[in-house]
């Protein structure tokens, strides 16, 4: 019988190619990228991922967290998009993934970066202080509207981006502007609603639920189409799921936001099919739905083509709301 050994060992080349291609993991530390301050939404997501993953043991390597928020987030994603496709970085991101470069012209765009998962979507909740008179969303837009322009302070994460546009959508809705004071992330934000030197802020459940929980905040509705679905009570008689929607309370504003993983261009499969892995089995660990439920998130995943579908229907949205806020780089 003849044997082509030629062809043979090319064959075993590729099975064996194919087989370490299959099998990659981390050889290194990893880089976990947070293009935003710490306190945040996207940093206490990071530092959550972080912790479960090195309490199950579900990478051999470290994941090693590290916040780079300058240039509203700029500064993380060009340092993903610059770096080498090792497999050693991976980068957390929010909708500042859009805005940034519409409102910066910073030199990035999603694309320019390798898509892993969608890991939730996350949720904007319109607060104020609980020592505050206004116990509705009417009672607050009331408010807004018969003060002069600028009375009420608003207070966000960063400036043109997501917590700027839900303000903006309210100060159309109310024909009344308002004073939008940007801080370096969602924890600031909170602080600063509790101690009063802002009036109200739209921050994300997870940033503001420890002073909801201790009384020092109140939560007026979400801007969601549907109420979030957590029953379990937060404060003595409330729940997430007792947090109307602000378009039932007659304030119609809807934003939703990304809480996804992307890997730096030219990112193999198989180092993206070894990130999904490790997202994969978090998500079915108790504490993700823990988490989940304590931060309210809309607990949504998303891979490979249907992921990348979202992604650019939410790019083309964001520019639609950028330009409407008059917020695209000029």
């Amino acid at each position: 019988m003849f044997i082509n050994t030629a062809a043979l060992a090319v064959s075993c080349l590729f099975s064996f190619n194919a087989q370490a291609q299959s099998n990659w993991e981390p050889t290194k530390n990893v880089e976990f990228i947070v293009p935003a301050g710490t306190g945040g939404g996207a940093d206490q997501m990071a530092r959550f991922l972080q912790g479960v993953i090195t309490k199950h043991k579900l990478m051999a390597q470290p994941l090693v967290v590290v916040n780079k928020s300058g240039g509203a987030g700029a500064e993380g994603f060009l340092d993903a998009k610059g770096a080498r496709p090792d497999g050693h970085k991976i980068i957390i991101t929010l909708s500042n993934l859009f805005t940034t470069p519409l409102a910066t012209g910073v030199p990035f765009n999603w694309k320019d970066l390798t898509p892993v998962a969608m890991l939730a979507l996350d949720e904007f909740v319109l607060w104020v202080n609980a020592e505050s008179p206004y116990k509705s969303v009417g009672d607050l837009t009331k408010a807004i509207k018969q003060a002069e322009p600028g009375k009420f302070k608003m207070g966000g994460t960063g400036s043109k981006q997501e917590d700027q546009i839900i303000t903006v959508a309210i100060e159309k809705a109310t024909n009344k502007k308002m004073i939008y004071i940007p801080f370096k992330g969602g924890g600031d934000v909170a602080v600063q609603l509790v101690g009063k030197h802002i009036d109200t802020t739209v921050n994300n459940p997870i940033e503001a639920v420890a002073h909801w929980k201790g009384g020092t905040l109140r939560a007026l509705c979400v801007f969601d189409s549907q109420p979030m679905p957590y029953p379990k009570k937060i404060t003595a008689s409330l729940s997430w799921k007792d947090v109307p929607t602000c378009k039932s309370q007659g304030l119609d504003v809807e934003y939703l936001m990304l809480r996804g993983i992307f890997m730096p261009p030219k990112a193999t499969p198989a180092q993206v099919a070894y990130f999904t892995d490790v997202f994969q089995k978090v998500r079915q660990l108790p504490e993700w739905k823990e988490f989940m439920e304590t931060g309210a998130f809309k607990d949504t995943f998303m891979k490979g083509q249907e992921f990348q579908d979202w992604l650019l229907k939410a790019e083309v949205e964001h520019y639609r709301l950028m330009r409407e806020a008059g917020f695209l780089a000029k």
